[in-house]
C-alpha cells in the first residue's frame, strides 16, 4: 500500500473530512494549537521548549503554544489562540485554520486537551515572552525517521518512566514525549503515516 504524500494539500484535504473526536470537558481544559509553515517539500512544524517553573506540569517539555481555557471562555479555539499570542505574540487570524484533531484525556494530569491545525505560507515573526526557553521548526518528514524514537528515561514526579520519545534538539537536550507526543501521533495516523510503535 502507497504512503500518501505529506504535503500541506494533503494534510488540508485530510483534516476538513475529519470529523474530531470532542470529549468530555469534566476537568481542567486546555487548548493548543498546532502550528505549520510551507516548505519546498513537506511543511515544518513549530514547537517551543517550555521555560523551568515549579508550578507549571509541563516545565521544560517540548510542546505547543497553548494553555488552559479561562474561567470565562467556552471555545477551546479561542483559548488556543489567546495563548499563541500570550506566548509569542502570534496572531493565528493571519495563518490557515486547517481543522482540530481528536480530544486527548492526560495519561497522569487531569485534563483534556484539544488541538488545533494551522499552516502559514511564510515564516511568522515569534516574539517569545518569560514561558518560553526557545522555539524551533523542525521537518514534519523528519519526526517519522525511526532513528530518532526511542523509549526514554525520564523521572517524572518523583518516578522514574520510560515513555516513547523523540529525540528532536540532539545529544542530553529535552526529549518530545508525553501529551505532544500523543498529538502528533494522532495526527500521523489521521493522515495515513505511522509514527513511533504506532500506539498513543
Amino acid at each position: 500500500m502507497t504512503t500518501p504524500a505529506l504535503s500541506l494539500s494533503k494534510i488540508r484535504s485530510t483534516l476538513a473530512e475529519h470529523t474530531p473526536r470532542v470529549l468530555p470537558s469534566d476537568r481542567g481544559h486546555a487548548a493548543v494549537s498546532m502550528i505549520l509553515r510551507e516548505n519546498t517539500t513537506a511543511p515544518d512544524l513549530l514547537f517551543i521548549l517550555r521555560a523551568p517553573h515549579q508550578e507549571d506540569p509541563w516545565s521544560g517539555d517540548i510542546g505547543f503554544p497553548g494553555g488552559r481555557l479561562n474561567p470565562t471562555e467556552t471555545d477551546p479555539r479561542q483559548a488556543a489562540e489567546r495563548e499563541t499570542i500570550e506566548e509569542l505574540d502570534l496572531d493565528l487570524g493571519q495563518a490557515e485554520h486547517l481543522g482540530r484533531l481528536d480530544d486527548l484525556y492526560g495519561a497522569t494530569l487531569p485534563v483534556l486537551v484539544s488541538c488545533y491545525v494551522y499552516a502559514f505560507r511564510h515564516t511568522p515573526q515569534l516574539t517569545p515572552n518569560h514561558e518560553i526557553a526557545e522555539t524551533f521548526w523542525f521537518p514534519l518528514e523528519e519526526l517519522l525517521n525511526p532513528q530518532r524514537h526511542h523509549l526514554a528515561r525520564l523521572v517524572y514526579r518523583g518516578t522514574e518512566i520510560t515513555p516513547p520519545a523523540v529525540d528532536l534538539l540532539g545529544p542530553d537536550r529535552t526529549v518530545l514525549w508525553g501529551i505532544t507526543y500523543r498529538l502528533i501521533n494522532s495526527f500521523f495516523q489521521l493522515i495515513g503515516h505511522p509514527f513511533g510503535d504506532g500506539h498513543p
